[in-house]
């Protein structure tokens, strides 16, 4: 039997766990379980740069990078075994999602100095929307679906084409974790179920972690497992009490797992967005398969030449490529990628993504749901990747 194998085995246990967890927590039962298996280290391709500073332009050389390939050229002939990536069977993968428990049902052990609101306030509106295709000349199309919001001085031609490269890095089926899910904002919360109105005097942070984007990260993490795919969840609140400096505290939480666990591939930040106007909060969310899920919004961060970040492509790369996934598998679910001058910690491995799921309009249940899609596409892509 494979690694993978026995992964998926374990993971399919955890997900049946999972259905049981509130029971097993009504009855005085800590089940928390921390797997960690998954893909191995491999060495990263780079590109070659040239920054003009004083202009704030970068011009970057895609052909370059001799030792990748376009995406429809690796799924071509023998180019695959050439590169070792291979393409599973889709037919013989699971589809159905992991059963969760409810997160209003869920119930912290400690839910910390500022819990969930038991009652609420109706003094704003909330408006329901779905963000569909956006036009301008800041988006371009990609591919196989999704968007990029293009806010850098990088012309649309050099980013469309940069976006048909793969990953820069490769998967292997070993015992060690291939992803690091953590969160800089970890109270970032939601609202408890659809309704027409919201409580201005509710911050939409807290403490709980079955009520803020920990939860949303445990959604993710259940469904790769479920998938072999190994994850290190780190659950450290690093924006409470004190909301400044926690990409410091995040970094100081995240850089000794990955040099303990250089097998990490893909380390992803989950965020929820705050999308509002006077008065307004705002719910973006797709239908998916008769459910409502949280739309998701991609954040690959740019380097001007102040940012420390060299490698900054190479994370576009793998939010392109995992864009596309998701709208293949879930037409709607995401916003276009924000490409902008930002850090967000992205320096440390070439794939390394912030995630928004949601925003504070959005509910509990809408957003668990959006990190289960989320999770199943991307371990249906990094099992893709494997040699």
């Amino acid at each position: 039997m494979t690694r993978h194998k026995r992964r998926k085995i374990k993971g399919t246990i955890k997900c049946i766990t999972a259905v049981i967890l509130p029971v097993v927590i009504a009855s005085g039962v800590n089940g928390v379980s921390k797997l960690m298996a998954g893909l191995s280290d491999t060495s990263a391709y780079t590109i070659d740069e040239t920054v003009n500073s004083s202009a704030k332009h970068i011009e970057v050389t895609s052909e370059s990078i001799s030792k990748i390939k376009k995406q429809d050229e690796l799924l071509s002939g023998s180019m695959i075994l050439s590169e070792g990536y291979g393409v599973e069977d889709e037919s013989a993968k699971d589809t159905d999602l992991c059963r969760l428990p409810d997160p209003l049902d869920m119930k912290a052990d400690n839910a910390g100095e500022k819990p969930y609101p038991t009652s609420w306030n109706t003094d704003g509106d909330i408006v329901r929307l779905t963000y569909d295709r956006y036009s301008g000349n800041a988006f371009f199309d990609l591919e196989n679906g999704g968007q990029v919001n293009n806010k850098t001085d990088i012309p649309n031609e050099t980013l469309m084409r940069e976006s048909s490269y793969l990953p820069n890095f490769t998967v292997t089926d070993t015992d060690e974790p291939l992803v690091l899910i953590y969160h800089t904002h970890t109270t970032e919360s939601f609202e408890p179920h659809v309704r027409e109105h919201y409580d201005s005097s509710f911050n939409y942070r807290t403490t709980d972690n079955t009520k803020n984007v920990v939860m949303v990260g445990d959604a993710i993490q259940a469904e790769l497992e479920a998938q072999g795919i190994g994850v290190i969840h780190a659950k450290t609140i690093h924006d409470y009490p004190s909301y400044n400096g926690s990409y410091g505290r995040s970094r100081e939480t995240i850089m000794p797992i990955l040099e303990k666990y250089p097998s990490i591939k893909v380390v992803l930040d989950i965020h929820r967005d705050a999308i509002s106007a006077e008065g307004v909060a705002y719910q973006p969310f797709a239908e998916i398969d008769g459910k409502e899920a949280s739309q998701i919004m991609i954040i690959s961060g740019c380097d001007d030449g102040t940012l420390g970040m060299p490698n900054y492509m190479e994370n576009f790369h793998f939010a392109c490529t995992l864009q596309q996934k998701l709208e293949s598998d879930y037409a709607g679910l995401t916003r276009p990628i924000l490409f902008d001058y930002r850090h967000y910690n992205q320096d440390l491995t070439n794939g390394s993504l912030l995630i928004e799921v949601g925003s504070h309009g959005n509910t509990l249940q809408q957003s668990q749901y959006a990190g289960q899609l989320f999770g199943h596409s991307l371990g249906q892509l990094l099992n893709s990747m494997k040699r």
